[in-house]
């Protein structure tokens, strides 16, 4: 007799999909989240055939968050944004505006709400630190002004979306959601004079403030000394599940006792671990799970994609597409002209920044379950990153012959700088 087994049926289905179609897309040189979006797809809900679980697909995929930007925590580097912070804080957040302002007027259009067109506009913002530093790999750009500048931009990005984080879910009801229920301490504070939605952020931020401080004063000290006293003890097996257990007990923390995002504790974990003179090898030791988890992630996301949308809504896709390649790309390419870098960096940011992933779906996923968007704003959202995604090494090709023609009458016969050099 079979046993009921919807855990294993999912890992099972979303592992083997994940693999056959990330296979296809490192064949056809596309990047690999394209072929696990797909993977989701293909077992989610509006497509016939087998469907996962969805409830305990987005619980997989909660983890995989938590690992994600325990990730992007540890690749933070505060010395690598300070040095680009006069070209990557202002462009980013020109950038952001840009794309918010054309997402609103999309979401008006379309007869939303203002709020609604807001969050629509801010994930769309956000470029995939997944699919940018590959790309940047690929070229071994990662370490050029070109690479720095880009990365620097991303990191900015990444800090703003950390903050929506925190900031939309005592705004829900402000935004034309659901109003998220008044806690005591902000009962508290409303008493003194202060509107129940003002007294809810002020103590949502005051919550956030003390747990960055925490983790910025103890975490600093407790977690590097937890790392060194476990590696001292020669186990590779302790360490990497000193490293995890980190990750997660801090995400977990971090939303049970100050009411914060699993992303934001799983982000000051990795940060504040990457202070550690172990965080290299930290960041390997848990690569694997990580990487296995955000796969899973990604597919949870294809499992929340209505194919129909690109029926039902053509002109909202085509909108949404032309922000995320047209726009923001224009966006980056005029900022970094008009800071006065050349026309190369200007280039290599727009197409670097021209797609939309991570951070993208949690915003968007975060705005539908508190009724802020409608469920076609995640529809468009996610078929926006696949199409973006899919397109973005096509824009990288088209720059690198750009650089290549332009090669040849830049550098001399006596020069020895690489073509394409930043």
């Amino acid at each position: 007799m079979p046993h009921d087994t919807p855990l294993i049926t999912t890992l099972v289905a979303g592992f083997g999909l994940a693999f056959l179609f990330g296979l296809l897309a490192q064949r056809l040189r596309l990047p690999l989240i394209a072929g696990y979006l797909l993977a989701g797809v293909v077992i989610g809900p509006f497509t016939p055939g087998y469907v996962a679980d969805a409830g305990l697909a987005a619980e997989l995929a909660e983890l995989g968050v938590i690992l994600l930007m325990f990730g992007v925590g540890l690749h933070f580097s505060p010395r690598d944004l300070m040095a680009v912070r006069a070209i990557a804080v202002p462009g980013a957040l020109g950038q952001i505006a840009v794309a918010m302002s054309a997402g609103t007027l999309t979401g008006w259009l379309m007869g939303w709400g203002l709020g609604a067109g807001l969050i629509f506009g801010l994930a769309l913002s956000v470029a995939s630190t997944v699919v940018l530093l590959r790309a940047l790999q690929d070229r071994e750009l990662v370490t050029s002004e070109r690479g720095r500048v880009a990365v620097g931009w991303l990191i900015v990005e990444d800090l703003a979306m950390v903050l929506a984080l925190v900031l939309i879910p005592p705004l829900a009801g402000l935004l034309g959601g659901i109003a998220q229920p008044v806690g005591e301490e902000a009962e508290i504070v409303a008493q003194v004079g202060v509107g129940p939605i003002a007294a809810t952020v002020l103590v949502t931020l005051a919550k956030a403030a003390t747990f960055v401080i925490l983790m910025l004063v103890i975490g600093r000290r407790v977690i590097p000394w937890v790392l060194h006293f476990v590696s001292h003890t020669h186990s590779r097996e302790l360490f990497r599940l000193s490293v995890l257990a980190i990750a997660l007990g801090v995400a977990y923390g971090a939303t049970r006792l100050f009411g914060v995002s699993f992303a934001l504790g799983a982000f000051f974990a990795g940060m504040v671990m990457s202070t550690s003179t172990l965080s290299s090898q930290a960041m390997r030791e848990t690569l694997p799970l990580r990487d296995a988890f955000a796969v899973l992630f990604f597919v949870s996301v294809g499992m929340l994609f209505n194919p129909a949308i690109v029926l039902e809504a053509p002109l909202a896709l085509v909108a949404t597409v032309a922000i995320i390649i047209g726009g923001k790309a224009a966006a980056a390419y005029y900022i970094v002209r008009a800071f006065g870098r050349d026309r190369e960096m200007a280039l290599t940011i727009a197409a670097s920044l021209a797609q939309i992933g991570e951070f993208s779906f949690i915003l968007i996923t975060m705005g539908v379950k508190l009724a802020i968007v409608p469920t076609e704003a995640r529809d468009l959202v996610v078929a926006g990153a696949m199409i973006s995604i899919l397109a973005n090494p096509l824009l990288f090709h088209l720059l690198d012959r750009q650089m290549a023609r332009k090669a040849p009458d830049t550098a001399g016969p006596d020069s020895t700088e690489p073509a394409g050099s930043g």
